[in-house]
């Protein structure tokens, strides 16, 4: 299979603080966003230059409830010290504090941080070297 594009959505409760943390905080930019579309609002969001992006949906009148664990991720590695300090950085100004990672396998080498929804964001300080 070969896809043109990635995306990944998932549903929140907050779907503003949610826009804050990834958008300002991580660094994303919006590609597209969507008002009452059958009851649900959302955003789509990426890197410049990414071929893949994050989908944040909220149903009007529903509840989704916080990550089930600690230990649901998105990483992204950033192997140059420069950028992987200044993503953290950026972070931490933004008022996101680094959060003690539940498998200290990504507190090594990177800097956890937690979402609105309990959804956790890890910057890793390393190149991954597995390709497909």
């Amino acid at each position: 299979m070969i896809a043109q594009q990635l995306r990944v959505a998932r549903p929140t409760d907050d779907l503003e603080g949610v826009l804050r943390f990834y958008r300002d905080g991580v660094g994303m930019t919006v590609v597209a966003s969507f008002e009452d579309h059958a009851g649900f609002d959302g955003v789509m969001l990426a890197l410049p230059g990414a071929d893949y992006h994050l989908e944040f949906t909220h149903q009007r009148g529903h509840r989704v409830g916080r990550a089930p664990g600690q230990d649901h991720l998105l990483v992204f590695y950033l192997p140059d010290a420069a950028a992987w300090q200044a993503a953290v950085e950026r972070m931490r100004r933004q008022g996101y504090a680094p959060v003690p990672s539940y498998n200290p396998y990504w507190d090594e080498r990177g800097s956890t941080f937690e979402d609105p929804d309990g959804y956790r964001v890890v910057f890793q300080n390393a190149a991954w070297e597995h390709r497909a």
